[in-house]
């Protein structure tokens, strides 16, 4: 039997993106001390690659297809095929930020002001050129870890650190001066592996589902009991993706309505449903949108 061989994240989006192929419909499973986890899918073999070499594996055909950050396919330059944005990160749907971090007293205050400095980061290449290309001649150097606590100590002037929210730096004393890339999980293939037309539908399978797992998260359905008479007063309170589905009831004078809508307006939505007249509202979550 065929098979695709699909790098997995190892690391801080590991577990995100296990939770995210389960919701897509595949069960993977790791196993301690084994960097291959098993796939309820016989024609897909999986493999743990930490999200900083992923491209390259991709790249030279190691890996036909891999999961791993926009950062760590700008810092490799490796050549792969982007087939989609898949927007999670380690822990929310929200693009991590690499941004320039200093001391609260550091005098740097914009990015110019990092010429003749240190900076210390993991995103050696992208730094580096992100700066040559605004003129800026600083000193960049690798970071194996406690990136932040360098600065702090005043081993270096400023770090080029990764964040969601930021509460950690600031927790730490640090200031963030600027953002400098914001980055998402990506869906990549080898040129190769594009080649053969079973290995591209099965990326773009892979492709579809978790689009379409990462569109439902946040939506939810609602449904719902509507007087005929009341109609005209509650379909105009629901936004839906094209228009709400509505049918009759056995009885004739009441109406089944369904549709889908954003979870942050529920809260709001629901006490406006009742006040316009319906009733038996149920809310249920969504796997997939497709």
């Amino acid at each position: 039997m065929r098979q695709l061989k699909l790098g997995i994240p190892k690391g801080s989006l590991e577990n995100s993106t296990l939770a995210l192929f389960g919701q897509a419909g595949w069960t993977i499973s790791p196993h301690s001390r084994n960097y291959f986890p098993t796939i309820d899918d016989p024609e897909i073999r999986c493999a743990l690659v930490r999200s900083q070499e992923m491209a390259r594996y991709v790249a030279n055909g190691i890996l036909d297809a891999g999961l791993t950050g926009l950062d760590w396919i700008l810092e490799s330059e490796a050549d792969v095929v982007e087939i989609g944005e898949l927007s999670y990160s380690k822990s929310s749907d929200q693009p991590a930020r690499w941004v320039l971090i200093v001391r609260e007293d550091s005098p740097i205050r914009c990015l110019e002001d990092l010429a003749g400095k240190r900076i210390a980061t993991e995103l050696v290449g992208f730094t580096r050129r992100y700066l040559a290309e605004r003129g800026i001649d600083a000193s960049v150097e690798f970071s194996w870890g406690a990136t932040e606590a360098k600065v702090v100590e005043g081993l270096v002037d400023a770090a080029i650190e990764i964040t969601e929210t930021g509460s950690t730096i600031r927790a730490h004393g640090l200031r963030i001066v600027c953002d400098l890339l914001h980055t998402t999980t990506r869906l990549i293939a080898s040129r190769t592996a594009l080649t053969d037309p079973w290995k591209q539908t099965k990326i773009e399978q892979i492709a579809l589902l978790t689009r379409a797992a990462l569109a439902a998260r946040n939506k939810v359905a609602l449904k719902m009991n509507v007087p005929a008479a009341h109609i005209d007063a509650v379909v105009p309170l629901l936004p839906s993706l094209h228009a709400p589905t509505v049918s009759h009831l056995y009885d004739r004078d009441w109406l089944a309505v369904e549709t889908v809508v954003d979870r942050q307006q529920v809260r709001d939505l629901i006490p406006r449903l009742t006040a316009a007249g319906a009733q038996g509202i149920l809310e249920y979550e969504l796997k997939k949108i497709v």
